[in-house]
């Protein structure tokens, strides 16, 4: 198991990286200059890590209420994955709409390049760091008990 500090600077550098990366791709893509799309890219960033937190608090008590334990099946874990976009979407498209002065259907095709920019990003990002930050052996045997 990762330690605390651990998971912090992996939530820390997982943050950064993607706005130094996603804002000015978006800004790039968009047309809208970085000192209006970096402020949005910020604003989300914190929000999905909010969100992060409080959705996966919520979701593992569901499961040991009613299972008694947090393991998910893979139909369990495509519901998580769903419901924590659905509920970041909900938030996105009033906001993105009306910073960026567009419409509700062009925050949405706005909002799903945001989606699959992070879909390949933290693919690559965990990967990544799992090789330069590999668990400690000592910490794996002390986690399988």
């Amino acid at each position: 198991m990762r330690t605390t500090r651990d998971r912090l600077r992996h939530a820390i550098g997982f943050e950064l990286i993607g706005l130094l990366i996603a804002a000015p791709l978006a800004s790039w893509v968009t047309g809208v200059g970085l000192n209006h799309m970096g402020p949005l890219a910020l604003f989300f960033s914190v929000v999905a890590t909010v969100w992060n937190y409080v959705y996966n608090i919520g979701v593992d008590k569901l499961l040991l209420r009613y299972q008694g334990h947090t393991h998910k099946a893979l139909w369990q874990r495509v519901l998580h994955t769903l419901g924590f976009e659905g509920g970041l979407l909900i938030v996105a498209l009033p906001v993105m709409s009306w910073w960026l002065d567009i419409g509700l259907l062009e925050a949405l095709v706005l909002d799903m390049g945001f989606v699959l920019f992070y879909l390949v990003y933290a693919f690559v990002y965990n990967w990544s760091y799992d090789k330069v930050f590999p668990i400690p052996m000592g910490q794996v045997q002390k986690a399988l008990g």
